[in-house]
């Protein structure tokens, strides 16, 4: 059963720093960074218990390209993003998204 999956805002604005600093360091890097977390989130809606927990009820999926992780909650009828963290700073900053 795939379920919608709803990205917090704050995930949106994470998305939106970490493609704008990409797209400063190359040109176009923004979109493929971007077009990475697409792939995941597809995944996510269709099997979301297949990525590990991270902390209590909240998984997180590892990009494979970029050093990013999709930490999300499973609802009784979506799936919430929580946030787009960088696996190497702030580590847990997103647990009072909750």
């Amino acid at each position: 059963m795939k379920l919608p999956v709803r990205i917090h805002e704050a995930a949106e604005a994470e998305i939106k720093e970490a493609a704008d600093f990409y797209d400063i360091e190359s040109v176009g890097l923004g979109e493929e960074l971007t077009d990475e977390i697409e792939r995941p989130i597809e995944q996510i809606s269709r099997y979301p218990l297949a990525a590990p927990v991270a902390r209590g009820s909240l998984r997180a999926k590892t990009l494979l390209r970029f050093a990013y992780s999709l930490v999300y909650f499973i609802g009784e009828s979506e799936i919430v993003l929580l946030a787009v963290a960088h696996q190497r700073r702030r580590p847990f900053y997103w647990t009072s998204r909750l």
